[in-house]
């Protein structure tokens, strides 16, 4: 998405939002990651604590969301749906927004599939499998 150094990951999310607040130009990803903030205003105020919030760590002992994950999730569905792939991804997406007619909560499905796949590669040091991704998306049609 951005690079693989973590504390340039997150810092792409303060200075978008920091620039969106500041009515300041930005660039095109910058603009697609304030919108995603935009719809997430549990995490605006997070987001004003710059300090504190970009080396902390988020472990599933925490009990807490990794806020940069899930937005970050967002912006590769985002980037499936805008590039086409993998292939089929759209008619899927439209079909599960079509049955529960909420954008939003459409791409939090879409999550769901996309955080098993990547885990399972992970997990299983093997490339992430697109077709299981989107047999997983098909359970919510």
């Amino acid at each position: 998405m951005f690079g693989q150094d973590r504390t340039e990951l997150r810092q792409m999310f303060f200075t978008s939002w920091k620039k969106h607040q500041n009515k300041q130009l930005m660039e095109p990803l910058e603009a697609v990651v304030a919108k995603i903030i935009e719809l997430h205003p549990e995490y605006h105020a997070f987001l004003e604590d710059e300090t504190a919030q970009l080396d902390k760590d988020y472990t599933p002992e925490m009990g807490q969301t990794n806020p940069f994950l899930h937005m970050a999730m967002h912006i590769s569905i985002q980037e499936q749906l805008s590039t086409k792939r993998p292939t089929g991804i759209e008619q899927l997406h439209q079909s599960i927004l079509n049955k529960n007619k909420d954008p939003h909560e459409t791409e939090h499905l879409m999550m769901e599939c996309l955080g098993k796949m990547l885990w399972e590669a992970q997990s299983q040091n093997r490339a992430p499998d697109e077709n299981d991704y989107l047999n997983c998306l098909k359970t919510y049609i």
